[in-house]
């Protein structure tokens, strides 16, 4: 399969192919080459893509990389037989940068704040990562190339004045993360029934919330109630948050199948 047949055939749509498309370049830099080579900044409904097209091209030597464990949004290492995951993220190749952007104790600013004020200074989306916002402080991880820009130019966030300075990525304090863990039991691993379990909702209701597009399975808007979900993947809903189903096992005494999710509360 050539990489138009491979593209066509794993897109769901013109934005996913031009992502796909990049991705593949990086891939083919590393194959041809043999030198490192990484990608932009994936959100999870990129990366779910991303994945599809590394297992169709025989599952190249890759790592997913936020700057910290369990990050939201990822690069695409591509790592020729030289080197190894772990020097990659300790060496020069590794191209992730963290910042602290100090602000004055109670300024109350959002994730939106920050992002916005850093895309106002001309950086693009796929050059920033997470932003881990704490009280007087928001950490930053972005490419190497928007590292400068920030140092140099980001002086203000809303209305408040901010000081930018460099991190190391290993000095990143994630947020603590609060879960529910749900043990439960579903007659079909459709998404709406797993979704129904994790957020402690009516499957009926849930499977209306889904056709009305306000569920998305791993990053991508899902409408299909009967789609069928994985061990490992997230689903979010508008005004309900966010579900992992961790494990799946195998059925119980009356034949139904044993789940275990993960809820952010």
């Amino acid at each position: 399969m050539n990489k138009t047949e491979l593209l066509n055939k794993l897109a769901a749509d013109a934005d996913e192919r031009l992502v796909l498309a990049r991705v593949l370049d990086k891939l083919d830099l590393t194959r041809n080459r043999g030198i490192p080579a990484h990608t932009f900044f994936l959100s999870l409904a990129e990366r779910t893509a991303a994945e599809r097209l590394i297992a169709a091209s025989g599952r190249p030597r890759h790592r997913f990389w936020g700057g910290y464990e369990e990050a939201e949004r990822t690069v695409c290492a591509f790592l020729p037989d030289w080197l190894e995951a772990e020097d990659w993220r300790a060496g020069p190749d590794c191209p992730l940068r963290a910042l602290r952007l100090s602000v004055p104790t109670g300024a109350g600013l959002t994730h939106r704040d920050f992002l916005g004020s850093i895309l106002g200074l001309g950086i693009t989306r796929e050059k920033v990562g997470d932003l881990l916002v704490g009280e007087g402080a928001c950490q930053v991880i972005v490419l190497e190339e928007a590292e400068k820009v920030l140092l140099t130019q980001l002086d203000q966030v809303g209305r408040q004045r901010v000081r930018a300075v460099p991190m190391a990525l290993d000095e990143l304090v994630p947020p603590v993360r609060q879960v529910k863990a749900i043990r439960d039991t579903v007659a079909t691993l459709r998404l709406d029934a797993v979704a129904s379990s994790g957020f402690s909702l009516a499957r009926s209701k849930m499977a209306d919330a889904i056709s009305s597009g306000k569920v998305a399975l791993n990053g991508r808007e899902c409408v299909k109630p009967d789609r069928t979900v994985a061990e490992g993947d997230v689903i979010t809903c508008r005004g309900l948050g966010k579900c992992v189903l961790k494990e799946v096992s195998g059925p119980s005494k009356k034949g139904r199948t044993m789940i275990v999710i993960e809820r952010y509360v």
